[in-house]
């Protein structure tokens, strides 16, 4: 859903965009599911974008409310990321980033590149930065980290639009498969102390339910997949990490919802007592 605001003017980046009779429409149909089961038992926050393609927003069942919400990863509840790329909630014993990453785009000269770099390096600073409690990072990050990945891995390394090629070798490929913005995503987990919470329970490529991103089925893209959803959290969460799957499967986009990503979801136990900690502890010794 677009942000309220005329063409030229600052966009409100929390008000539904309702100033023409399509909008007005859409916007009936949302607030009308939101009031209804099973939505109306959740709190609702969004960051919303000047146009449809971007935003993102953040369901609370109402008996888990936040202590803070904020828009920017600077943690500014008054500010907010353009696109409204960044939603972050602070919780007792938890943060909760969501996030939909720039994608990386194919021409250095549209300053695609550019953008991206300087949104991992922004991201890079916010999880060293980020200390006292956990961290749970979500989203769509638009990269695959790994060959395993992808489906075809040797496709995405040697995609080109228009046959056009970067200057740079490590910026060859399908945006988000570069070798490039591979390692910067590799490097953002190893200096954060990063868990990609679905690999770290899925150690083998699945065909048919390791991805969460498919290309158009009809054309040169039908059945080339990719993962760029992600749960990431905290080393010290870890332990806790029950399930993390990939609610799509197949080229046929059973489970996609009329969407090319489909949904991903996270499960972790509840935390230990500190007395069942100080018990774990001296078993373990």
């Amino acid at each position: 859903m677009p942000a309220a605001g005329s063409k030229d003017a600052p966009k409100n980046h929390q008000e539904l965009k309702d100033d023409t009779k399509a909008s007005r429409e859409e916007k009936l149909i949302l607030m009308r599911a939101l009031s209804s089961p099973p939505f109306k038992n959740y709190q609702i926050w969004w960051s919303l974008a000047d146009s449809k393609y971007a935003g993102t927003a953040l369901l609370v069942k109402k008996c888990f409310q936040p202590k803070k919400v904020s828009f920017s990863l600077e943690k500014t509840a008054l500010k907010y990321e353009p696109d409204g790329r960044v939603i972050l909630a602070e919780f007792e014993t938890f943060y909760l980033l969501n996030t939909y990453a720039p994608n990386n785009g194919w021409k250095e000269e549209e300053n695609s590149f550019q953008r991206r770099r300087k949104w991992d390096k922004r991201i890079q600073e916010f999880v060293l930065q980020c200390s006292g409690k956990p961290l749970i990072w979500c989203g769509d990050l638009n990269v695959s980290h790994e060959e395993i990945d992808v489906s075809h891995p040797e496709f995405f390394a040697a995609a080109k639009l228009n046959g056009y090629v970067p200057p740079n070798k490590e910026d060859w490929g399908q945006p988000g498969f570069t070798i490039a913005e591979r390692k910067r995503f590799g490097a953002i987990l190893k200096e954060g102390r990063l868990i990609d919470a679905y690999r770290f329970l899925h150690k083998e490529k699945d065909m048919d339910c390791g991805f969460s991103w498919s290309g158009n089925p009809i054309g040169k893209y039908r059945g080339k997949r990719m993962r760029i959803d992600y749960f990431i959290v905290s080393e010290e969460l870890k332990d806790r990490i029950i399930a993390c799957e990939m609610q799509g499967h197949g080229i046929e986009l059973e489970g996609f919802y009329g969407s090319d990503h489909c949904p991903v979801s996270l499960e972790l136990s509840e935390a230990s007592s500190d007395s069942e900690k100080k018990e774990k502890k001296n078993l373990d010794v």
